[in-house]
Protein backbone atom coordinates (compact mmCIF):
# COMPACT_ATOMS: atom_id res chain seq x y z
CA UNK A 1 0.00 0.00 0.00
CA UNK A 2 1.35 3.43 -0.94
CA UNK A 3 0.85 5.73 2.01
CA UNK A 4 0.78 9.53 1.57
CA UNK A 5 3.61 11.74 2.70
CA UNK A 6 3.23 14.03 5.71
CA UNK A 7 2.56 16.94 3.38
CA UNK A 8 -0.20 15.02 1.64
CA UNK A 9 -1.72 14.10 5.00
CA UNK A 10 -1.87 17.71 6.19
CA UNK A 11 -3.42 18.83 2.90
CA UNK A 12 -6.22 16.33 3.35
CA UNK A 13 -7.22 17.62 6.80
CA UNK A 14 -9.52 20.40 5.52
CA UNK A 15 -11.57 17.96 3.49
CA UNK A 16 -11.90 15.50 6.36
CA UNK A 17 -12.94 18.17 8.80
CA UNK A 18 -16.13 18.84 6.83
CA UNK A 19 -17.63 15.41 7.37
CA UNK A 20 -16.21 14.96 10.88
CA UNK A 21 -17.79 18.22 12.06
CA UNK A 22 -21.08 17.16 10.49
CA UNK A 23 -20.89 13.81 12.22
CA UNK A 24 -20.52 15.54 15.58
CA UNK A 25 -23.53 17.71 14.77
CA UNK A 26 -25.68 14.71 13.83
CA UNK A 27 -24.57 12.83 16.95
CA UNK A 28 -25.56 15.88 19.02
CA UNK A 29 -29.05 15.85 17.49
CA UNK A 30 -29.18 12.12 18.20
CA UNK A 31 -28.44 12.83 21.89
CA UNK A 32 -31.51 15.12 22.01
CA UNK A 33 -33.71 12.49 20.32
CA UNK A 34 -32.23 9.80 22.60
CA UNK A 35 -33.29 11.69 25.72
CA UNK A 36 -36.70 12.33 24.18
CA UNK A 37 -37.03 8.55 23.78
CA UNK A 38 -36.36 8.08 27.50
CA UNK A 39 -39.01 10.72 28.21
CA UNK A 40 -41.65 8.59 26.48
CA UNK A 41 -40.84 5.12 27.77
CA UNK A 42 -37.29 4.18 26.82
CA UNK A 43 -35.10 2.75 29.55
CA UNK A 44 -32.54 5.13 31.03
CA UNK A 45 -31.95 8.03 33.37
CA UNK A 46 -33.37 11.46 32.56
CA UNK A 47 -34.88 14.48 34.27
CA UNK A 48 -38.46 13.86 33.15
CA UNK A 49 -40.33 10.62 32.46
CA UNK A 50 -43.77 11.24 31.05
CA UNK A 51 -44.17 7.54 30.23
CA UNK A 52 -42.49 5.03 32.50
CA UNK A 53 -40.42 2.23 30.98
CA UNK A 54 -42.52 -0.94 30.77
CA UNK A 55 -43.13 -4.10 28.77
CA UNK A 56 -45.40 -2.27 26.30
CA UNK A 57 -44.46 -2.43 22.61
CA UNK A 58 -43.69 1.29 22.34
CA UNK A 59 -41.51 1.18 25.47
CA UNK A 60 -39.60 -1.86 24.21
CA UNK A 61 -39.00 -0.21 20.82
CA UNK A 62 -37.75 2.98 22.44
CA UNK A 63 -35.58 0.94 24.81
CA UNK A 64 -34.02 -0.84 21.83
CA UNK A 65 -33.44 2.54 20.18
CA UNK A 66 -31.76 3.80 23.34
CA UNK A 67 -29.74 0.62 23.82
CA UNK A 68 -28.48 0.69 20.25
CA UNK A 69 -27.39 4.30 20.51
CA UNK A 70 -25.90 3.81 23.97
CA UNK A 71 -23.72 1.07 22.49
CA UNK A 72 -21.85 3.45 20.22
CA UNK A 73 -22.75 7.13 20.03
CA UNK A 74 -21.04 8.44 23.17
CA UNK A 75 -18.04 6.26 22.40
CA UNK A 76 -18.11 7.79 18.92
CA UNK A 77 -17.96 11.25 20.52
CA UNK A 78 -14.87 10.15 22.47
CA UNK A 79 -13.25 8.75 19.32
CA UNK A 80 -13.78 12.04 17.47
CA UNK A 81 -12.56 14.01 20.49
CA UNK A 82 -9.48 11.81 20.69
CA UNK A 83 -8.83 12.36 17.00
CA UNK A 84 -8.41 16.10 17.49
CA UNK A 85 -6.57 15.93 20.83
CA UNK A 86 -2.97 15.26 19.69
CA UNK A 87 -2.92 18.06 17.11
CA UNK A 88 -4.39 20.48 19.65
CA UNK A 89 -1.74 19.61 22.23
CA UNK A 90 1.10 19.81 19.70
CA UNK A 91 -0.11 23.20 18.46
CA UNK A 92 -0.88 24.84 21.82
CA UNK A 93 1.60 23.30 24.20
CA UNK A 94 0.79 21.79 27.59
CA UNK A 95 -0.14 24.92 29.53
CA UNK A 96 -2.38 26.45 26.87
CA UNK A 97 -3.94 23.08 25.99
CA UNK A 98 -4.84 22.32 29.61
CA UNK A 99 -6.13 25.87 30.15
CA UNK A 100 -8.27 25.56 27.05
CA UNK A 101 -9.68 22.24 28.24
CA UNK A 102 -10.68 23.74 31.59
CA UNK A 103 -12.24 26.70 29.78
CA UNK A 104 -14.21 24.77 27.17
CA UNK A 105 -15.02 21.68 29.25
CA UNK A 106 -14.77 22.70 32.88
CA UNK A 107 -16.75 25.94 32.76
CA UNK A 108 -19.77 24.42 30.95
CA UNK A 109 -19.67 21.54 33.45
CA UNK A 110 -19.76 23.98 36.37
CA UNK A 111 -22.49 26.10 34.75
CA UNK A 112 -24.65 23.07 34.18
CA UNK A 113 -24.02 21.44 37.54
CA UNK A 114 -24.77 24.59 39.52
CA UNK A 115 -27.38 26.35 37.36
CA UNK A 116 -28.80 24.55 34.31
CA UNK A 117 -29.05 21.12 35.95
CA UNK A 118 -30.92 22.32 39.07
CA UNK A 119 -33.07 24.54 36.85
CA UNK A 120 -34.05 21.57 34.68
CA UNK A 121 -34.91 19.46 37.71
CA UNK A 122 -36.90 22.37 39.14
CA UNK A 123 -38.91 22.70 35.93
CA UNK A 124 -40.21 19.17 36.50
CA UNK A 125 -41.03 19.71 40.18
CA UNK A 126 -42.76 22.99 39.34
CA UNK A 127 -44.89 21.25 36.71
CA UNK A 128 -45.88 18.73 39.41
CA UNK A 129 -46.87 21.57 41.75
CA UNK A 130 -43.92 21.20 44.16
CA UNK A 131 -42.26 24.55 43.57
CA UNK A 132 -39.48 25.79 41.29
CA UNK A 133 -37.19 27.72 43.62
CA UNK A 134 -37.75 25.26 46.45
CA UNK A 135 -36.16 22.50 44.38
CA UNK A 136 -33.20 24.64 43.34
CA UNK A 137 -32.52 25.77 46.91
CA UNK A 138 -32.87 22.18 48.13
CA UNK A 139 -30.30 20.94 45.61
CA UNK A 140 -27.90 23.73 46.54
CA UNK A 141 -28.33 23.12 50.26
CA UNK A 142 -27.74 19.39 49.79
CA UNK A 143 -24.62 20.24 47.73
CA UNK A 144 -25.88 18.10 44.86
CA UNK A 145 -23.94 18.68 41.67
CA UNK A 146 -26.28 17.83 38.78
CA UNK A 147 -23.92 17.10 35.90
CA UNK A 148 -26.61 15.52 33.68
CA UNK A 149 -25.29 14.93 30.13
CA UNK A 150 -22.31 17.15 30.96
CA UNK A 151 -20.78 14.00 32.42
CA UNK A 152 -19.25 13.81 28.93
CA UNK A 153 -17.28 17.04 29.37
CA UNK A 154 -16.26 15.86 32.85
CA UNK A 155 -14.94 12.57 31.44
CA UNK A 156 -13.31 14.26 28.44
CA UNK A 157 -11.52 16.69 30.75
CA UNK A 158 -10.15 13.73 32.73
CA UNK A 159 -9.13 11.94 29.53
CA UNK A 160 -7.42 15.08 28.19
CA UNK A 161 -5.45 15.57 31.39
CA UNK A 162 -4.48 11.88 31.40
CA UNK A 163 -3.31 12.11 27.77
CA UNK A 164 -1.27 15.21 28.56
CA UNK A 165 0.41 13.43 31.46
CA UNK A 166 1.09 10.34 29.36
CA UNK A 167 2.43 12.44 26.49
CA UNK A 168 4.74 14.37 28.81
CA UNK A 169 5.99 11.21 30.52
CA UNK A 170 6.36 8.80 27.61
CA UNK A 171 6.09 10.76 24.35
CA UNK A 172 8.88 12.36 22.38
CA UNK A 173 9.57 16.10 22.28
CA UNK A 174 6.30 17.89 21.60
CA UNK A 175 7.27 19.84 18.49
CA UNK A 176 9.03 16.81 17.00
CA UNK A 177 5.91 14.67 17.11
CA UNK A 178 4.69 13.92 13.59
CA UNK A 179 1.96 11.94 11.91
CA UNK A 180 3.27 8.67 10.56
CA UNK A 181 0.73 6.88 8.33
CA UNK A 182 0.38 3.17 9.03
CA UNK A 183 -2.07 0.61 7.62
CA UNK A 184 -5.29 0.04 9.51
CA UNK A 185 -5.28 -2.98 11.83
CA UNK A 186 -6.61 -6.17 10.27
CA UNK A 187 -10.01 -7.66 11.13
CA UNK A 188 -8.45 -9.94 13.75
CA UNK A 189 -7.34 -6.95 15.81
CA UNK A 190 -10.81 -5.41 15.58
CA UNK A 191 -12.26 -8.72 16.77
CA UNK A 192 -9.83 -9.02 19.67
CA UNK A 193 -10.55 -5.43 20.71
CA UNK A 194 -14.31 -6.09 20.75
CA UNK A 195 -13.83 -9.19 22.90
CA UNK A 196 -11.44 -7.35 25.24
CA UNK A 197 -13.70 -4.32 25.63
CA UNK A 198 -16.67 -6.57 26.34
CA UNK A 199 -14.68 -8.53 28.93
CA UNK A 200 -13.42 -5.36 30.67
CA UNK A 201 -16.93 -3.88 30.66
CA UNK A 202 -18.28 -7.05 32.25
CA UNK A 203 -15.54 -6.96 34.89
CA UNK A 204 -16.24 -3.31 35.74
CA UNK A 205 -19.96 -4.04 36.01
CA UNK A 206 -19.31 -6.58 38.75
CA UNK A 207 -18.43 -3.58 40.93
CA UNK A 208 -20.28 -0.71 39.24
CA UNK A 209 -23.36 -1.84 37.27
CA UNK A 210 -24.69 0.30 34.45
CA UNK A 211 -27.02 2.95 35.81
CA UNK A 212 -24.89 3.49 38.92
CA UNK A 213 -22.83 6.67 39.11
CA UNK A 214 -19.40 7.21 40.63
CA UNK A 215 -18.55 10.94 40.88
CA UNK A 216 -21.33 11.48 38.35
CA UNK A 217 -19.94 8.96 35.84
CA UNK A 218 -21.45 5.63 34.80
CA UNK A 219 -18.21 3.67 34.90
CA UNK A 220 -19.96 0.56 33.61
CA UNK A 221 -19.74 2.04 30.10
CA UNK A 222 -16.19 3.37 30.32
CA UNK A 223 -14.37 0.37 28.86
CA UNK A 224 -15.47 1.38 25.36
CA UNK A 225 -15.15 5.12 26.05
CA UNK A 226 -11.50 4.86 27.07
CA UNK A 227 -10.68 2.48 24.25
CA UNK A 228 -12.34 4.61 21.57
CA UNK A 229 -10.69 7.79 22.84
CA UNK A 230 -7.34 6.00 22.46
CA UNK A 231 -8.37 4.78 19.00
CA UNK A 232 -9.13 8.38 18.03
CA UNK A 233 -5.62 9.44 19.09
CA UNK A 234 -4.11 6.57 17.10
CA UNK A 235 -6.33 7.39 14.11
CA UNK A 236 -4.85 10.88 14.00
CA UNK A 237 -1.30 9.67 14.51
CA UNK A 238 -1.49 6.96 11.84
CA UNK A 239 -3.98 8.58 9.42
CA UNK A 240 -6.50 5.77 9.81
CA UNK A 241 -9.67 7.71 8.97
CA UNK A 242 -8.51 8.52 5.47
CA UNK A 243 -7.47 4.91 4.90
CA UNK A 244 -10.72 3.41 6.18
CA UNK A 245 -12.74 1.88 3.35
CA UNK A 246 -15.55 -0.61 2.88
CA UNK A 247 -13.14 -3.57 2.77
CA UNK A 248 -12.34 -2.80 6.43
CA UNK A 249 -15.91 -2.02 7.45
CA UNK A 250 -17.82 -4.71 5.56
CA UNK A 251 -16.98 -7.61 7.93
CA UNK A 252 -18.09 -5.47 10.87
CA UNK A 253 -21.30 -4.40 9.19
CA UNK A 254 -22.04 -8.10 8.65
CA UNK A 255 -21.13 -8.70 12.30
CA UNK A 256 -23.44 -5.83 13.29
CA UNK A 257 -26.33 -7.37 11.32
CA UNK A 258 -25.76 -10.71 13.03
CA UNK A 259 -25.17 -9.32 16.52
CA UNK A 260 -27.90 -6.66 16.80
CA UNK A 261 -30.89 -9.08 16.96
CA UNK A 262 -29.28 -10.86 19.91
CA UNK A 263 -30.31 -8.09 22.33
CA UNK A 264 -34.02 -7.94 21.46
CA UNK A 265 -34.11 -11.73 21.44
CA UNK A 266 -32.31 -11.74 24.79
CA UNK A 267 -34.81 -9.25 26.22
CA UNK A 268 -37.69 -11.41 24.98
CA UNK A 269 -36.21 -14.59 26.46
CA UNK A 270 -35.37 -12.84 29.74
CA UNK A 271 -38.90 -11.46 30.04
CA UNK A 272 -40.28 -14.96 29.41
CA UNK A 273 -37.96 -16.60 31.93
CA UNK A 274 -37.92 -14.00 34.72
CA UNK A 275 -40.87 -11.70 34.07
CA UNK A 276 -40.94 -8.12 32.79
CA UNK A 277 -38.39 -5.89 34.50
CA UNK A 278 -36.91 -8.68 36.63
CA UNK A 279 -33.89 -9.66 34.53
CA UNK A 280 -30.52 -8.06 35.24
CA UNK A 281 -28.67 -6.76 32.18
CA UNK A 282 -26.72 -4.14 34.12
CA UNK A 283 -24.24 -6.18 36.17
CA UNK A 284 -23.31 -9.49 37.71
CA UNK A 285 -22.57 -12.72 35.86
CA UNK A 286 -26.08 -13.60 34.71
CA UNK A 287 -26.38 -14.46 31.03
CA UNK A 288 -28.30 -11.20 30.28
CA UNK A 289 -25.43 -9.16 31.76
CA UNK A 290 -22.83 -11.14 29.78
CA UNK A 291 -24.88 -10.78 26.59
CA UNK A 292 -25.22 -7.00 27.02
CA UNK A 293 -21.53 -6.41 27.83
CA UNK A 294 -20.30 -8.22 24.70
CA UNK A 295 -23.19 -7.10 22.48
CA UNK A 296 -22.21 -3.42 22.75
CA UNK A 297 -18.76 -3.46 21.07
CA UNK A 298 -19.86 -5.96 18.43
CA UNK A 299 -22.61 -3.52 17.46
CA UNK A 300 -20.56 -0.36 17.98
CA UNK A 301 -17.61 -1.11 15.72
CA UNK A 302 -19.82 -1.67 12.67
CA UNK A 303 -22.02 1.37 13.29
CA UNK A 304 -19.06 3.71 13.83
CA UNK A 305 -17.31 2.49 10.67
CA UNK A 306 -20.52 2.83 8.64
CA UNK A 307 -21.19 6.38 9.87
CA UNK A 308 -17.64 7.43 9.03
CA UNK A 309 -17.70 5.99 5.52
CA UNK A 310 -21.17 7.25 4.61
CA UNK A 311 -20.46 10.78 5.80
CA UNK A 312 -17.05 10.89 4.16
CA UNK A 313 -18.61 9.79 0.86
CA UNK A 314 -21.77 11.93 0.86
CA UNK A 315 -21.38 14.70 3.44
CA UNK A 316 -17.97 16.14 2.64
CA UNK A 317 -18.90 18.94 0.23
CA UNK A 318 -19.22 22.65 1.07
CA UNK A 319 -22.70 23.71 2.20
CA UNK A 320 -24.15 27.02 3.44
CA UNK A 321 -26.24 25.29 6.16
CA UNK A 322 -23.79 22.90 7.78
CA UNK A 323 -21.34 25.52 9.11
CA UNK A 324 -24.23 27.23 10.92
CA UNK A 325 -25.38 23.92 12.43
CA UNK A 326 -21.85 22.81 13.32
CA UNK A 327 -20.95 26.05 15.06
CA UNK A 328 -23.92 25.71 17.44
CA UNK A 329 -23.72 21.95 18.11
CA UNK A 330 -21.65 22.18 21.31
CA UNK A 331 -23.95 24.86 22.74
CA UNK A 332 -26.91 22.63 21.83
CA UNK A 333 -25.37 19.74 23.76
CA UNK A 334 -24.99 21.93 26.84
CA UNK A 335 -28.46 23.53 26.82
CA UNK A 336 -30.60 20.71 25.46
CA UNK A 337 -31.85 19.34 28.85
CA UNK A 338 -33.90 22.41 29.87
CA UNK A 339 -35.05 22.96 26.29
CA UNK A 340 -36.16 19.34 25.78
CA UNK A 341 -37.82 19.16 29.20
CA UNK A 342 -39.55 22.49 28.52
CA UNK A 343 -40.94 21.29 25.18
CA UNK A 344 -42.03 17.99 26.78
CA UNK A 345 -43.84 19.78 29.61
CA UNK A 346 -45.56 22.19 27.22
CA UNK A 347 -46.95 19.22 25.27
CA UNK A 348 -47.75 17.11 28.33
CA UNK A 349 -51.47 17.73 27.91
CA UNK A 350 -51.44 16.45 24.33
CA UNK A 351 -52.92 12.95 24.31
CA UNK A 352 -51.15 10.91 21.63
CA UNK A 353 -49.33 7.58 21.29
CA UNK A 354 -45.91 7.58 22.92
CA UNK A 355 -44.05 6.94 19.66
CA UNK A 356 -45.77 9.87 17.96
CA UNK A 357 -45.04 12.21 20.87
CA UNK A 358 -41.42 11.07 20.85
CA UNK A 359 -41.05 11.93 17.18
CA UNK A 360 -42.78 15.31 17.42
CA UNK A 361 -41.10 16.39 20.66
CA UNK A 362 -37.69 15.18 19.47
CA UNK A 363 -37.90 17.23 16.26
CA UNK A 364 -39.28 20.31 18.00
CA UNK A 365 -36.63 20.11 20.72
CA UNK A 366 -33.84 19.89 18.12
CA UNK A 367 -35.16 22.94 16.28
CA UNK A 368 -35.58 24.92 19.52
CA UNK A 369 -32.10 23.94 20.75
CA UNK A 370 -30.40 25.27 17.65
CA UNK A 371 -32.47 28.47 17.76
CA UNK A 372 -31.65 29.04 21.43
CA UNK A 373 -27.97 28.24 20.81
CA UNK A 374 -27.73 30.80 18.00
CA UNK A 375 -27.54 33.95 20.17
CA UNK A 376 -25.29 32.19 22.71
CA UNK A 377 -22.50 31.62 20.20
CA UNK A 378 -22.65 35.32 19.30
CA UNK A 379 -22.16 36.61 22.85
CA UNK A 380 -18.68 37.97 23.60
CA UNK A 381 -16.97 35.73 26.14
CA UNK A 382 -19.51 32.95 25.85
CA UNK A 383 -18.59 32.26 22.22
CA UNK A 384 -15.01 31.54 23.30
CA UNK A 385 -16.34 28.67 25.40
CA UNK A 386 -19.09 27.22 23.21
Amino acid sequence: MNLPSRLDVSCLMAQRDLYIDRLRTVMTALVVVFHAAITYGGSGGWFYHEVKSSASLSSLLLTLFCGTNQAYFMGFFFLLAGYFTPASLERKGYARFIGDRFLRLGLPLLAFGLILGPMTAAMVTAADGRGFWTEIVSLWQDKEFVNGPLWFTQALLIFSLAYSAWRAAFGGPRLESTRTPRPLPAYGWWLLSAIAVGAVALAIRQVVPTGQNVIGLQLGYFASYIFLFAVGIAAWRYDWLRQLDWSHARPWIITLAAAWPCLPLGILVAHTMYGAGKSNFSGGLSWPAILYAFWEPFVAWGLIAAWLLIFRAYMNQPSPLWPWLNRRAYAVYIIHPPVLVGVSLLLRGWVAPALLKWGVVGLLACACCWLVADPLVRLPGVRRIV
